[in-house]
């Protein structure tokens, strides 16, 4: 094989690695923006479990994430202010979200209810999937979960192989969520529908994270259920006695 005619694929993965080492400029950026953001107040609160989508990293400004659209919908239906406690960590598998996330969601829990919770978390462990270790840890996760969390399956890859570690890790997603009474967003058929051309053009230049384009799409999965809570809101508000 002529090595000349590989040089368009060589520049395409140096330009991916570089692009992946800016975006993970971004990750202590993102991070100090959800800490203070977690600060606002807000009449309704919105917590959050997940990986570096839920930061929204790839996006061009944290806010352009899923995270913010989704709470903006929220705000929107319930006609409410809202507090974003966001306690994702960049990179997490099952195992950080575990070890980091739920013993501050158990804190939070103790002193306050969400009236929205989203959790998209699992992708990370596609890179070395073991079913039976995804399947002990997801139960192990799903079990300290409030029973109004919207969880997502994990987002389709649009790589055979990965394809298929997917589907089985998606199978147990639906099964764990169903053995716990939890609403599941279909983050894969959404992103699935979208095709190859267009999750390339959704997605960041390190051709991993979702862009804002690709957030939006992400967003979408959610976004059922997110009215359906607003409407739960509504009515809750509706039937309170007038202070």
């Amino acid at each position: 094989m002529n090595l000349l005619s590989l040089w368009p694929i060589s520049l395409i993965v140096r330009h991916r690695e570089t692009a992946a080492a800016r975006i993970d400029l971004t990750i202590p950026v993102n991070s100090a923006f959800w800490r203070a953001r977690q600060k606002k107040a807000g009449e309704l609160l919105y917590v959050v479990i997940g990986d570096s989508a839920a930061q929204g990293i790839g996006a061009s400004k944290p806010y352009r994430g899923y995270v913010q659209v989704v709470a903006n919908h929220f705000a929107a239906e319930t006609g409410r202010t809202v507090r974003i406690v966001n306690l994702s960590v960049a990179g997490a598998r099952l195992r950080e979200a575990l070890a980091i996330q739920m013993p501050k969601l158990a804190k939070l829990l103790r002193d306050a209810t969400p009236d929205l919770m989203t959790v998209s978390i699992g992708a990370n462990d596609i890179n070395s999937f073991e079913k039976e270790r995804f399947a002990r840890e997801l139960e192990e996760l799903y079990s300290q979960l409030p029973s109004t969390a919207i969880v997502a399956d994990l987002p389709c890859f649009h790589i055979p192989q990965r394809e298929r570690l997917v589907a089985v890790a998606n199978r147990i997603v639906r099964a764990t969520a169903e053995r716990h009474g939890l609403t599941v967003a279909p983050l894969y058929a959404v992103t699935k529908r979208q095709g190859i051309v267009k999750a390339v053009y959704q997605s960041a230049a390190d051709l991993f994270h979702p862009n804002d384009r690709g957030y939006r799409v992400w967003a979408s999965a959610f976004l059922p259920e997110v009215a359906s809570r607003a409407r739960r809101v509504r009515a809750r508000e509706a039937t309170s006695p007038t202070q």
